[in-house]
């Protein structure tokens, strides 16, 4: 039998579990397959999204979720759960923060193996560990990524504003418009969004310190375990991302950044990637790498409009966000690339990102050249706001 402490927790978590509103993942997720992971930052409702799955699963009475971190898994291992749970007619499995069990990778892998009629979803707060796992599980197990809020969904949560997705195609069309006769001000909320709206949790009292804890806890745990880091080094990263976010978006100089945080030069580039695998950064990088997050990187970014506000103490620039939040909402369905002649390209378009008095100098003689404007409601011709772009997942 599965222990009764297994099932009080499930029930416990699913009692708590909101049901109205659905994370842009969730109708993207491959729920039918045998296995599947989905990681991203901390913080961004991953936990959630499986309980929702599980509540509305007909076969929730067959089904269990389980945090990897239970005292359960103590003194059992998964393999010996997963071989339980089917011995009595389980069919689906839940595993959350999957990470912090130590042998997950290969234990995953013999699950698979074992139990055909099993489907398990398992997810990582520390998108580090699940990569890197020991066994190779690529071929088994697809780890789809996923990042906070859109601007559309934290009005659908936090406002009971139900919008529909648009695509960068329909963006520059300006079929967004359509928008505006349910959210007569899209600015007013838009505001809001930069500074608070990325997380879920966003509405919670201490927010901020909320977000500095995970900053420490991504940063000191998940980042420390997967590279084998002192407790010293783990302050260096967190030093490193402070200096970040005083001067993003950057372009990365590994020779000021060692002497900022007193480390090698050598090391900058991994404490980078670190960072940016986490969540914590972005770097937007050019198509010399033949394939998408492999060109040279030209910026660093703070990974988020709401982090970096947090970071900048709610004072952060107001051209540096709007450049944070263009990155951060396009590079979800769009292959975001650095430009020779303005901020950024996508495809066959060229982006200048700016504020309302933005004009079109810097991209008059390139073709497809559009101004991505802040502080305006409506598009007009190469001219898009910059809170359309939040529809876009």
């Amino acid at each position: 039998m599965i222990d009764d402490s297994l099932t009080a927790y499930q029930n416990e978590q699913l009692r708590k579990t909101p049901d109205r509103f659905h994370r842009y993942m969730y109708d993207r997720l491959a729920w039918e397959s045998r296995m599947f992971g989905l990681v991203g930052p901390r913080g961004v409702g991953k936990s959630t999204l499986l309980l929702q799955h599980l509540a509305a699963s007909p076969d929730r009475e067959r089904s269990l979720y389980i945090s990897a971190d239970t005292m359960y898994l103590t003194t059992h291992t998964l393999v010996e759960l997963a071989d339980t749970f089917v011995k009595y007619g389980g069919v689906r499995l839940y595993i959350d923060e999957v990470h912090k069990y130590k042998n997950w990778s290969r234990e995953l892998k013999q699950i698979y193996d074992t139990h055909e009629s099993l489907k398990v979803v398992f997810t990582g707060s520390s998108i580090l560990d699940i990569i890197e796992g020991e066994a190779d599980l690529s071929r088994r197990a697809p780890v789809y990524h996923i990042q906070g809020l859109s601007f559309r969904e934290y009005l659908a949560l936090f406002h009971q504003i139900d919008l529909p997705v648009y695509s960068l195609e329909q963006i520059l069309k300006h079929e967004e418009t359509a928008v505006l006769d349910k959210v007569e001000h899209p600015l007013f909320y838009f505001k809001q969004y930069l500074q608070t709206g990325y997380y879920p949790f966003s509405n919670e009292p201490d927010f901020a310190l909320r977000i500095e804890q995970i900053v420490r806890q991504t940063i000191e745990s998940d980042i420390a375990q997967y590279a084998d880091l002192k407790a010293s080094t783990a302050r260096k990263l967190i030093q490193l991302l402070g200096v970040i976010s005083g001067i993003a978006p950057m372009k990365p100089n590994a020779d000021s950044l060692s002497h900022e945080i007193g480390v090698s030069k050598n090391n900058i580039p991994d404490y980078l990637v670190y960072l940016e695998k986490a969540g914590m950064i972005g770097q937007l990088r050019d198509n010399t790498g033949g394939l998408r997050g492999l060109g040279k990187v030209e910026k660093v970014y703070i990974d988020n409009p709401t982090l970096m506000t947090v970071l900048a103490y709610g004072n952060p620039d107001t051209g540096n966000l709007r450049e944070t939040f263009f990155y951060n909402q396009m590079r979800v369905n769009n292959n975001v690339l650095s430009s020779r002649v303005s901020d950024f390209a996508i495809g066959d378009y060229t982006f200048e990102v700016g504020g309302k008095k933005k004009g079109n100098k810097q991209i008059e003689n390139v073709a497809n050249g559009i101004v991505v404007k802040d502080d305006i409601e409506y598009g007009f011709l190469n001219v898009i706001p910059l809170w359309a772009l939040g529809l876009n997942y």
